[in-house]
């Protein structure tokens, strides 16, 4: 249901959700660590988590926009007008759980990145340029993310309805997508340099294919609908940097 908010009001609101979305994630993380079958960590990281999502999901069929805040992300527009009669299960797996699952798997390498056995060894110095170059590589994504999102946002403020192409965006059609894709190689890079390659490089794999798989495709579909010369403009430039 729509309701009319002031935007402190929406801001509180919706930070209130996160808030009980994880402390019932702490509950059930907390609470499965009773059962043998789920006492690892990670299993009940991972319940957790799902648990969250579903929780911010189900507030969500409550308050699906917020006029004090005045926005809604476009993907939940369109799937709800275009398939009303499953548009929660949509909103639920699509748009909510899949995400999830794949920031979950991301941040795996992060996770084991930390652990306290991991640094019992002596690093190499081949290994610790690795692991300082990793650093690096997610420093550089958040600055990439930045600079490009305050771009796009001074460009729309200056030239509604148009696309933007101008400081990365020329370069580019998604630097922000490129800065987000970037900072979780970032993340593998350093936990390879503490434990090698292993199978945790699925990770950051499985983030890169849900932006090119999907994420760009979808925005570039709604793009070459809504801005003209946009079509050209994909043409000419690269879609990541």
């Amino acid at each position: 249901m729509k309701r009319d908010y002031s935007k402190w009001c929406s801001i509180a609101l919706i930070t209130a959700i996160y808030v009980l979305a994880g402390v019932a994630g702490w509950l059930l993380f907390d609470a499965l660590s009773a059962n043998p079958l789920t006492a690892n960590p990670l299993l009940r990281l991972f319940c957790a988590d799902v648990l969250a999502t579903i929780v911010v999901w189900a507030f969500g069929l409550l308050y699906v926009t917020f006029k004090g805040i005045a926005h809604e992300d476009w993907r939940y527009t369109k799937y709800r007008s275009q398939h009303p009669l499953v548009f929660h299960a949509i909103n639920l797996f699509g748009l909510n759980m899949v995400p999830t699952l794949v920031v979950f798997v991301a941040m795996l390498p992060g996770l084991k990145l930390f652990e306290l056995d991991s640094f019992s060894f002596q690093l190499s110095t081949f290994n610790s340029c690795l692991l300082a170059f990793g650093f690096i590589v997610c420093l550089s994504s958040a600055t990439i993310q930045l600079i490009a999102d305050k771009q796009i946002h001074d460009f729309r403020a200056a030239n509604p309805g148009k696309y933007c192409n101008v400081g990365l965006w020329k370069h580019g059609r998604h630097p922000n997508y490129f800065g987000e894709i970037q900072f979780w190689w970032g993340i593998w890079i350093m936990y390879a340099a503490l434990n090698g390659i292993d199978m945790f490089i699925g990770g950051p794999i499985a983030m890169t294919a849900l932006f090119v798989g999907i994420s760009i495709p979808l925005m570039e579909k709604r793009q070459l609908a809504n801005k003209p010369g946009y079509a050209e403009y994909r043409k000419q430039t690269r879609m990541l940097i």
